[in-house]
């Protein structure tokens, strides 16, 4: 083994031990994030009436390519602690 393999090795480890939870935990934040903007701008797609038709068109043409995602994300049945499997909390 090469001591570059063993550098790579390494680091990957640290980064398994210290930053993967993190990157995670940001990805799961964005993604939340991002569902309570769309259903604040757009949510009369689904029936939720939040804010006047004027201002969700303005933003329509930003968020056209994640309207199919997003109703798929929205709309699909979930267990309520679906969301919390992975997490390592307690551990």
């Amino acid at each position: 083994m090469s001591r570059m393999s063993f550098v790579g090795a390494v680091r990957e480890f640290l980064y398994g031990m210290t930053g993967h939870e993190f990157e995670r935990e940001a990805l799961a934040m964005r993604s939340n994030l991002e569902t309570i903007f769309m259903l604040v701008t757009l949510g009369d797609l689904i029936g939720v009436p939040v804010l006047p038709p004027y201002y969700s068109l303005r933003v329509l043409p930003y968020v056209v390519p994640e309207i199919a995602t997003w109703k798929r994300r929205v709309l699909r049945e979930r267990e309520f602690s679906e969301e919390h499997d992975y997490d390592l909390h307690g551990v």
